[in-house]
């Protein structure tokens, strides 16, 4: 089922599907260093803001489980087209939200109708590109992230620090409605997915696929990954910022060099790892970045005493093996996926890892605390739990069976 494009067309794609990805993947990270400035506007906890962080994912779950019954059923880019616009205009709202309440609501849009939309690029590259080629595919795709640090999150805190808060959530909007106008004229409609629902090859329900889906155990394994994959990152990572100026003495203006360092060095390691993971093979590679893991988010948790160079080598680190297993594990897991029904198992999957990182957020708040210095407690326990998900994902990646012509 595999559309083949030209090597030109297939650039445009791929630069297409990372741009939507750098919006989302912003809209999403944004909130994380904003955690001191709203905290004390809004007079609220860590746990409390550990919440509205899972506003959004825990929306993007069910945003997930929902399209998982019927992303199937339509067009790829007839999908995108329309969630993509849908997420511009919560962004919009954020920027336009004067309360608490109202950032919330806005928060649960946003992820409502994000949340797809990664599951979409996912889909997408998993249907053009050859699995001999997906790991340096996923790669380009993946270097969002690492563009969303490098220059999103700066640019973003920048505009906080001289406007207001609500600066980066229009500019956010803004990008988007650029993106979409880019997306009507670069992506392929992907129909061929569509035969077995036209030929009868399927039941008429909506909840046929979802129930397909989750009936195959290989795909049960693949979700179990991709959770813990997600949960030990997130367990620790919407508290760094928080961390870092209640601990480590960091001041606001110094914050963005950890996004700034951190995502460099990402942008440089996504590439060497999406070719090294073709070369040695993604379960290889997978198994080694989440044998790994735990080291630098122990070692993040522990950084308050470091100078801000060891800081910021520590943070980079972090970024760097957190960001890089999801290259291959990606790959993994959309081989793993029955080709029949792809959109609808890289959607669910998407709301897996959704309420995985929603999860981690909520428990990573409620395992912080506060001493009589306004220090976070307890950060370095996160990170042991964070650390055992990842060993967690090691041993369940090689239990997967892969379709088609993938090889591990």
């Amino acid at each position: 089922m595999t559309t083949h494009l030209t090597p030109k067309r297939e650039r445009w794609l791929l630069l297409t599907l990372a741009s939507i990805q750098f919006t989302s993947v912003l809209d999403f990270m944004i909130m994380m260093p904003l955690g001191p400035h709203l905290t004390a506007l809004f007079g609220i906890s860590a746990g409390e803001f550990g919440f509205l962080v899972s506003a959004y994912t825990f929306a993007a779950g069910l945003s997930g489980l929902l399209a998982a019954t019927y992303i199937d059923r339509f067009g790829r880019k007839r999908m995108m087209l329309t969630l993509y616009p849908l997420f511009g205009v919560a962004a919009l709202a954020c920027s336009m939200a004067p309360t608490f309440a109202w950032l919330m609501l806005a928060r649960v849009a946003s992820g409502f109708f994000g949340g797809v939309l990664m599951a979409l690029s996912q889909t997408i590259v998993a249907e053009v590109i050859p699995f001999e080629r997906r790991g340096r595919a996923m790669g380009v795709v993946m270097t969002s992230f690492s563009v969303a640090t490098v220059a999103g999150v700066p640019l973003g805190l920048f505009l906080a620090s001289h406007f207001n808060w609500h600066a980066p959530f229009l500019a956010i909007a803004l990008m988007v409605s650029v993106c979409a106008f880019g997306a009507v004229k670069t992506l392929p409609s992907l129909k061929g997915h569509l035969a077995s629902h036209t030929s009868g090859d399927s039941e008429p329900s909506l909840l046929s696929n979802l129930r397909w889906v989750l009936v195959d155990p290989n795909h049960l394994r693949a979700y179990a990954m991709s959770s813990s994959m997600v949960f030990a990152g997130f367990v620790v990572i919407p508290y760094i910022t928080l961390y870092l100026q209640g601990n480590a003495g960091f001041k606001p203006e110094q914050v963005p060099y950890v996004y700034l360092t951190g995502g460099i060095c990402t942008l440089i390691s996504a590439r060497f790892i999406g070719h090294w993971s073709d070369r040695a093979g993604k379960a290889y590679a997978f198994r080694r970045l989440a044998l790994l893991m735990p080291l630098p988010l122990l070692a993040m948790t522990l950084s308050a005493e470091l100078p801000m160079a060891g800081v910021l080598l520590v943070s980079s680190m972090l970024f760097v093996v957190m960001s890089g297993r999801m290259i291959p594990g990606m790959a993994l897991i959309g081989a793993s996926a029955d080709p029949r029904r792809r959109g609808s198992f890289m959607t669910l999957n998407s709301a897996v890892q959704s309420l995985a990182m929603g999860l981690a957020a909520l428990v990573g708040g409620q395992i912080l605390g506060r001493d009589g210095n306004g220090h976070l407690t307890h950060y370095w326990m996160a990170a042991i739990l964070g650390g055992g998900a990842s060993l967690m994902s090691f041993v369940l990646a090689s239990k997967l069976r892969l379709h088609g012509d993938a090889k591990a």
